[in-house]
Order: C-alpha cells, then sequence, then structure tokens
C-alpha cells in the first residue's frame, strides 16, 4: 500500500520546481520502470502490483530501495498518467554534465524546443538512428517532466540531455551545424559522414537569431504539399533518416 504521504510526495515531483529541489523524478507503467532499472540512474524507491512483482522477481531481487506492493487506483494516485498497467518508481536526477562528443559523431542541438510531448518525441527519435547526446537550450522543456519521459517510451534511459547556454556552448564548438530552415539546403544533397551538430528550432519560432549566426549550413526537408511547416519532432526523425542513410 502507498502512504497517503507519499503519495503526496509523487505527486509534488510532477512539478519542476519540487523536482530540482528533491533531485529526484518518478518514472510509470511498466516498461520504462523496468528499463530505468537496468539503466545506471538510482532508484530510491519501487511500487507494483502483485502480478508485476511477481513477473519481475528477478529483476527486483537485488534492488537496494523500498519495495510496495500497490493497487492500479493507488499507482495511478500517485502518478500523472490515467491508468497505470503495473509500477511506479522513484529515482535520482543525474547531474547535469557536458560531455565530449566523437570526431565524426552527430548530436542533436534543442534550441527551445517547449512541449514536453516534442521533447520526448525527439529523444525517442535520437535512439532510434542511434544518436546518444542531446545539447538543449535551458528554456527547453525539462527532460523530467513526466510527460516527456513518458513519450520517450524509455529511451530517457539511453540518451543524454545537457542544458546550456547554447550561444556560449556552440561559439566553442568546432564541429560543422546544420541548421534547419524553410529556405535550406535540400537535406537529402548533403553528406553528413564528418558528423555534426544539427539544430532543431522552437515549434513556432524557428531557430534564434543568435543561434543562426553560428550555423555553417542551413538545410531544409522539401516540401511538395501545401503545410506551412512540420512538427518538430517529426522533422528530427526525416533528417536523422537522411544524415545516417549518408553515413553508410
Amino acid at each position: 500500500m502507498i502512504s497517503k504521504a507519499k503519495i503526496k510526495h509523487l505527486k509534488a515531483l510532477q512539478v519542476k520546481k519540487y523536482r530540482k529541489q528533491e533531485q529526484c523524478f518518478v518514472v510509470e507503467g511498466t516498461k520504462s520502470v523496468l528499463e530505468l532499472m537496468q539503466a545506471d540512474y538510482e532508484v530510491t524507491w519501487l511500487a507494483g502490483t502483485e502480478h508485476f512483482l511477481e513477473q519481475n522477481a528477478k529483476a527486483i531481487n537485488n534492488f537496494k530501495g523500498a519495495v510496495v506492493e500497490a493497487t492500479m487506483q493507488e499507482l495511478a494516485a500517485g502518478g500523472s498518467f490515467k491508468t497505470n498497467d503495473g509500477a511506479l518508481a522513484e529515482a535520482r536526477m543525474k547531474p547535469n554534465m557536458a560531455f565530449t562528443l566523437d570526431y565524426n559523431e552527430i548530436a542533436l542541438v534543442l534550441d527551445d524546443i517547449r512541449d514536453p510531448g516534442n521533447l520526448g518525441t525527439i529523444i525517442r527519435t535520437a535512439d532510434w538512428y542511434g544518436v546518444k547526446h542531446i545539447i538543449a537550450s535551458e528554456e527547453t522543456a525539462d527532460f523530467y517532466n513526466p510527460k516527456v519521459l513518458s513519450a520517450t517510451m524509455g529511451s530517457f534511459c539511453r540518451v543524454m540531455v545537457y542544458y546550456t547556454d547554447l550561444d556560449a556552448y556552440l561559439h566553442a564548438v568546432r564541429k560543422p551545424m546544420y541548421g534547419t530552415f524553410l529556405d535550406g539546403m535540400d537535406v537529402h544533397q548533403l553528406n553528413f559522414k564528418e558528423g555534426g551538430l544539427i539544430v532543431i528550432g522552437n515549434e513556432s519560432n524557428g531557430i534564434s537569431k543568435t543561434v543562426e549566426k553560428l550555423i555553417t549550413q542551413k538545410i531544409t526537408i522539401p516540401r511538395y504539399g501545401d503545410a506551412e511547416s512540420l512538427n518538430a519532432a517529426i522533422a528530427t526523425g526525416v533528417i536523422l533518416d537522411r544524415v545516417m542513410q549518408s553515413k553508410k
């Protein structure tokens, strides 16, 4: 049984301010919780239905934190999902640390991606295409937002996101920088074998003027219909598909 005090704490972790204060976050759902437990996060607390705990006894056997049996209703009460298929976990955040990129690595740069669903889908898409690193502006949606984690479908365990001042960070980078614009070069005509950074702009305003000045090559996805623009997450998928095809 999950206590009322614990449910109150878990609900509070849905708020960014409280997550930052406690340096903890919540993961919901059987798939995401199992992936979390296999990743290098410090999981401190786990709740699951009787069925979940029985089915995953081996995975839970070496778990050092508290384990609580709970009903699906209690799991839903402690999380942000209307329904929860089996598990809920609390874990500690990782430090926001810069990483070193390999010389021919492809990494994403997110310039003010504010929609949590878009960010989560971009992380999941990056994972699909083998992209391990994302550099995000400080205004980009919080990595630990429940909607972001849910949309990643477990990919948050394999993709690192570093939040920083993009202007300062990109000034120090000595790599090709490709930015998405409506008037850029057809992405299908470029070769990305040398790696580089793919900059994805804000859903409504695109890439900011300060970041635009640092772009070495503007790129675009050819338009054949009448839509004004593409969703940021969908555009990321199309571009990464071309990038990875060119690196073969």
